[in-house]
C-alpha cells in the first residue's frame, strides 16, 4: 500500500506544479510578449512526466511500483469501467461546447481547430511511434503496445487546450479539463490496460503537443492557412471494431 501512496504521489504532484506554473505565466505582463523569450517553464511538468515513464522502461523499482499497483488494484476490482474511453475526449470537446454556448474562447474556430489538430498529428505521431518502438506488455497482458497511453494523451492534450483557451475568462474551465484527464489516466490503470509509468509518458506527450502547437500556430496560420479565410470543422466518432474514437475534418473556403 505504501508504494501504491508513493506511485500515486508521484503522479499527481507534476500536475500540481504545472496549475501553479499556469498561474504564474497567467501575470506575465504584455509587454513581456513584445520581447519575447523563450520560457522554459512550461516544460517542467511534461519533462518530468516523460522522464519519469522513460526511466520506469527500465527501472526495477519503478517497474515493481507498476506490479503491485497493478496487484492491488486487481483484488478490488469486481467489473471494468470503460468510462474513459469517452472522457479522454471530453476536454477538447468542451472547448466546442462552451463557445457554442456563447462563451468565448482566445481563438475562433478557424484557429483553435488547426491549434487542435496540430497538437493531435503530433500527440499521435509519438504515441504510435513509441508504441511501436517499446513493446511494452499491458498490465492485462492483452498486447504488446503499453507504453505510452493513448486514452491519457488524448486526455491531456485536450486539458491543455481547454486550460489554454479559457484559463482567462476562468480558470476553473482549465482545471477541471485536468481534472477529468486525471480521471482518465486512473481509469487506464483500474482497467489495467496501462501500467502507471505509461499514463506518466502520455500525460506528457499530450501536454507538450498542445503546447508545441501554439507556439507553432503561428508559423503555421502564416505559411499554410493564409489564403483561408474560413474553416469548418466536423468531429464524427468511428469504431473499427477494436476501438472507439472521434476523427476531425477540416474544410476550406
Amino acid at each position: 500500500m505504501k508504494k501504491t501512496i508513493t506511485a500515486l504521489c508521484l503522479f499527481f504532484s507534476p500536475l500540481l506544479l504545472h496549475a501553479q506554473i499556469n498561474s504564474t505565466n497567467d501575470s506575465i505582463k504584455k509587454r513581456d510578449f513584445e520581447n519575447p523569450k523563450f520560457n522554459f517553464k512550461p516544460l517542467i511538468v511534461p519533462s518530468v512526466l516523460m522522464t519519469y515513464g522513460i526511466i520506469a522502461i527500465e527501472s526495477d523499482y519503478l517497474k515493481l511500483i507498476n506490479t503491485e499497483l497493478r496487484d492491488e488494484l486487481g483484488e478490488s476490482i469486481d467489473e471494468k469501467i470503460t468510462i474513459d474511453d469517452f472522457t479522454q475526449y471530453a476536454p477538447a470537446l468542451s472547448v466546442y461546447a462552451l463557445n457554442n454556448l456563447g462563451i468565448k474562447g482566445k481563438n475562433n474556430l478557424k484557429n483553435r481547430s488547426i491549434i487542435l489538430a496540430t497538437s493531435y498529428l503530433l500527440m499521435s505521431a509519438s504515441v504510435t511511434s513509441l508504441k511501436s518502438i517499446t513493446k511494452v506488455q499491458r498490465p492485462d497482458r492483452s498486447s504488446f503496445n503499453s507504453f505510452p497511453s493513448g486514452h491519457t494523451a488524448t486526455a491531456f492534450s485536450g486539458a491543455e487546450f481547454l486550460w489554454q483557451e479559457y484559463k482567462d475568462v476562468n480558470i476553473w474551465y482549465g482545471i477541471s479539463g485536468y481534472i477529468v484527464a486525471t480521471g482518465t489516466g486512473l481509469f487506464r490503470i483500474y482497467n489495467a490496460r496501462h501500467w502507471l509509468s505509461d499514463v506518466a509518458m502520455g500525460a506528457g506527450i499530450g501536454i507538450l503537443s498542445t503546447k508545441i502547437a501554439y507556439w507553432v500556430f503561428p508559423y503555421v496560420q502564416n505559411k499554410i492557412f493564409s489564403s483561408h479565410k474560413e474553416v469548418s470543422s466536423v468531429i464524427t466518432p468511428f469504431y473499427n471494431g477494436n476501438q472507439l474514437g472521434l476523427g476531425m475534418i477540416l474544410s476550406m473556403k
